[in-house]
């Protein structure tokens, strides 16, 4: 199974809009993902990130459901 996860964006390089690269917080656990597809990104949203690409920008309410959700799924699994 594939998820696409709501991460904190942190940093962005890169001079072309095509070859950005951010480190994103995924609760702590920091990434670099590609932002390519993402051009409007800027440091302080969340995207959703799948496979190592931010395919989408989420508002935090939205972030925070997601990983309340995935808490509860955690928790029924247990």
């Amino acid at each position: 199974m594939c998820l696409a996860l709501p991460g904190l964006l942190l940093e962005m390089r890169g001079d072309d809009p095509l070859t950005t690269v951010g480190r994103v917080s995924f609760n702590g656990i920091v990434r670099e993902v590609s932002l390519g597809f993402l051009p409007e990104a800027r440091i302080g949203d969340y995207v959703v990130v799948h496979a190592g690409i931010a395919l989408s920008v989420v508002d935090a309410e939205e972030a925070a459901r997601v990983f309340r959700e995935l808490d509860l799924l955690g928790e029924a699994a247990s």
